[in-house]
């Protein structure tokens, strides 16, 4: 009964082995195997079965892209000007053999590596070039850690300054300039609006005293046409006028000739055709020097009717 029991124990066991045997490393990981605390081999993606009592997964390797936010760094800019300035850095590890055995702790090797690096960039600098100059900074950083963590397995794929912390007194400074520039900015757009304001109201100006000589000109010319028009028509109408009187006249007196009127009739119709000629119509009045006779009559009134 005791043997079962032993077998039955030991069956668990080696079951037990087996299974802790059994290891399967998921996507985008690495283990390290050591075997008798030596490097044995890389494991990859997938099913892997280790030696027991003899192999151990020494190390287990994340190969996704990581990012690390460090805290802000002193440094001293080339005018003398402390800052604080605080990085992220963008790794990926490309071997997993190197990056368990090239250095002890490498998020604290890269933190420190970032430091002294960005204070050798950021001493060469001065601080208006340094508050500018960011991608220069970045790319200057991203070539010398990739360099210097290569022996690690690590490749630096990007740094980025995440705040640049100038002093105090510099920030207030640069405040009181960033509002200067502005009022200058202000003073100079109100400025031209102004002027271009002055400049459009002149040009209304200009273009309206056109337009209203260009009215009267034109209203002149339709008042002195109007009234050449309206002398035209009163000309005409005076012309027809004495045109149909001097026509009445000369019927009448041809009528009265048809007529066989005596002399004395005659000296009436004359003497009437003076008086219409003496109403201030006619230009030319001729009286004849013998009034008394028929051919003098005739003469005159034919004077008169010319």
């Amino acid at each position: 009964m005791g043997g079962i029991l032993a077998l039955v124990v030991l069956l668990i066991l080696v079951v037990l082995v087996a299974l802790s045997c059994i290891k399967i490393v998921p996507q985008a990981h690495a283990y390290v195997v050591e075997r008798l605390g030596a490097y044995q081999q890389t494991w990859s993606v997938g099913l892997h079965i280790k030696v027991p009592f003899l192999d151990k997964v020494a190390k287990r390797v994340v190969l996704k892209e990581q990012v690390v936010d460090f805290a802000p760094q002193p440094v001293i800019t080339k005018d003398n000007v402390t800052m604080r300035i605080d990085t992220v850095v963008f790794f990926q590890i490309t071997d997993p053999k190197l990056f368990a055995y090239g250095v002890e702790n490498p998020i604290m090797a890269i933190e420190n590596l970032t430091a002294t690096t960005l204070r050798n960039i950021i001493g060469e600098m001065e601080l208006d070039q340094t508050l500018t100059s960011r991608e220069v900074i970045n790319t200057k950083m991203r070539a010398s850690l990739d360099i210097a963590t290569d022996p690690w397995g690590i490749k630096v794929n990007r740094v980025e300054l995440k705040n640049i912390i100038p002093p105090a007194a510099i920030q207030d400074a640069m405040e009181k300039q960033m509002k200067a520039e502005r009022e200058r900015r202000e003073a100079i757009l109100r400025a031209e609006g102004e002027k271009k304001s002055t400049v459009l109201v002149a040009e209304g100006k200009k273009e309206s005293a056109i337009l209203e000589a260009e009215a009267e000109k034109q209203s002149a010319i339709l008042r002195a046409e109007a009234q050449k028009e309206k002398m035209i028509r009163e000309a005409e109408g005076e012309a027809e006028a004495i045109l149909k009187v001097q026509q009445a006249t000369a019927d009448g007196i041809r009528m009265i000739r048809e007529a066989g009127a005596d002399e004395s009739v005659l000296k009436i119709k004359s003497l009437e055709a003076f008086e219409k000629a003496a109403d201030g119509q006619a230009t030319k009045i001729i009286i004849p020097s013998e009034i008394q006779g028929l051919a003098g009559l005739a003469a005159s009134v034919k004077e008169v009717l010319k």
